[in-house]
C-alpha cells in the first residue's frame, strides 16, 4: 500500500495561476488535485483521456459545448475523451478538485520530471 498526504506533493502549473499536484499515477490510471484560485480559468481545451472528478472544496462553472454546469463542494462529473471543456472558479477562495485520468496524463508526468522530480509516495512505477 501507498499513502501521501496532499501538503506533500510537488505542485505544477497547468493553466496559468491553476496548479497541479498528482497524487498518485500508476499504468492505468491518474490522480490529480487540481487548485484553481479565486476568478481562475481553466480555457477551453481537450484531451484524449477520460476524466472524472469530484469537486472537494469552492464552487466553480464548467462549460462544454452548450452546457454550463455549477460544481459545487461533493459535486462529481464525467468529461468523455475529446470532449472539449472549461471551467471558472466562482469563489472567493481556491477551489479544489480531484480528478481522476484514464490512461494517465503524460504531459503532467512529463511537467514533473522537468521539476526535478517527485516523491517516491507520490508517483508509481514511472521512474521519477
Amino acid at each position: 500500500m501507498r499513502f501521501v498526504k496532499g501538503s506533500d506533493l510537488r505542485a505544477f502549473p497547468i493553466f496559468g495561476d491553476v496548479l497541479g499536484r498528482v497524487v498518485f499515477s500508476s499504468e492505468r490510471v491518474m490522480f490529480l488535485l487540481v487548485e484553481i484560485p479565486p476568478g481562475g480559468i481553466v480555457p477551453e481545451h481537450s484531451h484524449p483521456h477520460e476524466q472524472m472528478g469530484v469537486c472537494l472544496k469552492g464552487r466553480a462553472e464548467f462549460r462544454s459545448g452548450g452546457e454550463r454546469r455549477i460544481v459545487e463542494e461533493g459535486t462529481f462529473y464525467w468529461i468523455k475523451p475529446g470532449e472539449k471543456h472549461s471551467v471558472i472558479s466562482l469563489s472567493d477562495g481556491p477551489s479544489l478538485f480531484l480528478d481522476v485520468f484514464n490512461p494517465p496524463r503524460e504531459d503532467y508526468l512529463e511537467r514533473i520530471r522537468e521539476l526535478g522530480g517527485a516523491k517516491r509516495d507520490a508517483v508509481e512505477d514511472e521512474g521519477l
